[in-house]
């Protein structure tokens, strides 16, 4: 098995992208290793030392470093949990709830914001080995929260300010405001 790896622009996370689905649907985000109890691909990643967070797309790992630590070290560490991971057939997620918003009862302004951010942003976000999930609309305000490569990423306010703010504004007058969820 190939894993390609890619840089992104946090310089505290990389991209590694294997020959093979990771996540058929939804995302899923891990802050530590009590968090990824239900992921093994997740624990097997935070035995190494020196991981800080994994995030799981639909085709690729990004993972985030401690700063004290160097990626010429970690790599190949990673590589080979995942390679070894891959290899042993085990689950990537067990059944459980993914980190993809929830579809309800959304008004007709929610449903554009969600449409938007599925056909336009998500795409972005995820070539950088982020994701980026819809919270909530609230007076004017959509509250968003940028994960993976793009959770803590220097440029993340920039792109939630400028970027997401000004597209959601332009194709949907009742958008005022882009804010992190917190």
């Amino acid at each position: 098995m190939f894993i390609q790896t890619e840089a992104t622009p946090n310089p505290s996370t990389l991209k590694f992208i294997p020959e093979q689905t990771v996540m058929a649907q939804g995302t899923a985000n891990f802050n530590d290793k009590d968090a990824a109890a239900r992921s093994p691909l997740a624990q097997r990643l935070f035995g190494v030392e020196g991981v800080d967070s994994i995030f799981l797309g639909s085709d690729f790992i990004t993972v985030t470093k401690q700063e004290a630590k160097d990626w010429q070290v970690l790599k190949p560490m990673i590589l080979e949990a995942l390679m070894n991971h891959f290899s042993s057939g085990e689950a990537i997620v067990q059944d459980g709830e993914n980190t993809a918003e929830q579809s309800g009862d959304d008004n007709e302004i929610v449903t554009q914001i969600k449409e938007l951010l599925e056909t336009r942003v998500r795409p972005a976000v995820a070539q950088d080995g982020g994701d980026i999930i819809f919270h909530k609309f609230e007076d004017g305000v959509v509250y968003l929260t940028m994960m993976g490569a793009c959770s803590g990423c220097p440029s993340s306010s920039a792109t939630l300010k400028h970027g997401i703010e000004n597209m959601l504004r332009y194709y949907v007058p009742e958008v005022l405001e882009v804010r992190e969820a917190v």
